[in-house]
């Protein structure tokens, strides 16, 4: 079966761009409501402590994560791209490159994982008092590594196809299983036994099996080019033309999570300097501004596979129509939600804070913020029309630069004279700068590039 029309081919491109983008959204906002709504269950039904053993595996997921998104942001692109070109056969043997990458690196990590959890937890100082509790739970989530990571890849292969509403059902089926699941695994509900604080993990995995059984079969059932027949299996091996270029597309990617969030480390450091007011601040305005920058990061997103896709059909003049659409879409929506934070902030404020000064300091903070984050956007659209390209390195520089040179420095001078509202203006100068250098190197050196295929 030929491949079917690339989102490029479609006559009303705004349109189609947007049916695109807002299952997109959903999904990332549907990702982080399923993770509070657990970590609720756990607070709830099993205390303070678990919810600190819960927490320990955060900085933990956040770098094999970086592995795994480094991969998907690889392979999107030259799925993109392949797609674009209608070249069925090249896009099963990139989707079969990264899907052995993907369970050999699963693989490892939950044997490694398993064997040497309990050092690497005294290694990150866990309090002796819980790590009955978070021992159990890290070698559980580490164990299902392979199936996450296989999850998290597939969904982003059908984006790169031009599918973002078959992994937001996909998130959907996983997130109700783990709100059914976790509570009921959590005091044993019926026939089930009860597993405390295993629950999340175990139900985590059970809803993504789930979710793998369910694709497997609904696109069976739909006649997708990308089920998997023996075609494809036949491609799940070692490519290494493939590997390489996925791996130089997405190594870059990872290097940038990473950094960012030895940066976080580094600012809440800083905040913590300030009290506990501070700290409780700088948790609920963060809140606030991860849903504030989701529709900025899934409309880079949708930019980088409509760039790449066209690319791959040979219509390289069509990039600048893509860029101007998505800054266009970054403007409607996170603009919108930057008016209505503005408008709304004491009541955004109210929903995680009850403390009158402390709820008045968050509010202040994101005054300071909220506005830059239209710039942030602006600046992940230009990097992501670039990596489409295969432009990865000098757009990841100039990230680390923006944090090296001016988020960091700036941070420790500003609140030195500011105080913590200093911090919050080295984030929105941070943005402001990033934006400006990444659309620079965009107009002024990248565009005046002969763009090419990579496939």
């Amino acid at each position: 079966m030929p491949p079917r029309h690339s989102l490029i081919d479609q006559p009303q491109f705004g349109k189609t761009f947007l049916l695109f983008l807002l299952p997109l959204i959903a999904t990332n906002i549907l990702q982080n409501l399923s993770g509070t709504i657990n970590a609720i269950f756990v607070g709830k039904m099993m205390g303070v402590e678990a919810i600190a053993a819960i927490s320990v595996f955060f900085p933990i997921i956040f770098f094999l994560l970086a592995f795994v998104i480094g991969l998907s942001a690889g392979t999107m692109v030259l799925i993109g791209q392949a797609w674009g070109a209608q070249d069925l056969n090249k896009v099963r043997s990139i989707v079969g490159s990264t899907l052995f990458l993907t369970l050999v690196g699963g693989t490892v990590i939950a044997v490694l994982g398993g064997m040497f959890a309990h050092p690497l937890l005294l290694l990150l100082g866990v309090d002796p008092a819980i790590m009955h509790m978070t021992l159990p739970y890290v070698q559980w989530m580490l164990f299902s590594s392979p199936i996450l990571f296989v999850y998290i890849i597939l969904t982003s292969i059908l984006r790169g196809v031009g599918d973002s509403v078959t992994p937001l059902i996909a998130l959907g089926l996983t997130s109700v299983l783990g709100l059914l699941i976790t509570p009921a695994l959590i005091d044993g509900y019926g026939f089930l036994p009860r597993l405390g604080i295993i629950s999340p993990a175990i139900a985590s995995i059970i809803g993504y099996l789930a979710v793998l059984v369910f694709l497997y079969y609904y696109l069976r059932k739909k006649k997708h080019p990308l089920q998997l027949d023996r075609e494809l299996i036949k491609q799940i091996r070692y490519h290494p033309e493939n590997t390489a270029m996925i791996l130089k597309l997405g190594v870059p990617t990872g290097i940038q999570m990473v950094t960012n969030a030895a940066a976080g480390l580094v600012v809440i450091g800083l905040v913590n300097q300030h009290g506990a007011h501070a700290t409780a601040a700088y948790g609920a305005v963060n809140q606030v501004l991860n849903y504030i920058q989701f529709p900025a990061i899934s409309i880079s997103i949708a930019a980088s596979i409509f760039a790449a896709q066209a690319i791959g059909a040979g219509k390289a003049q069509l990039l600048s129509k893509v860029t101007k659409t998505a800054l266009k879409m970054n403007l409607i929506f996170t603009g919108t939600l930057v008016i209505l934070a503005y408008l709304f902030s004491k009541y955004l404020m109210a929903l995680f804070i009850t403390d009158p000064d402390v709820m008045e300091l968050g509010q202040s903070l994101l005054f300071i913020v909220l506005w830059s984050y239209l710039f942030f956007g602006a600046a992940a659209i230009f990097a992501a029309i670039m990596r489409s390209s295969g432009t990865v390195t000098v757009p990841m520089l100039i990230n680390i630069g923006a944090i090296a040179l001016i988020e960091l420095p700036c941070a420790y001078g500003f609140s030195s004279v500011w105080g913590l509202t200093g911090i919050w203006y080295a984030y929105a100068l941070a943005f402001f700068m990033l934006c400006v250098m990444q659309g620079l190197y965009y107009q002024f050196f990248w565009k005046k590039k002969t763009v090419k295929i990579l496939i």
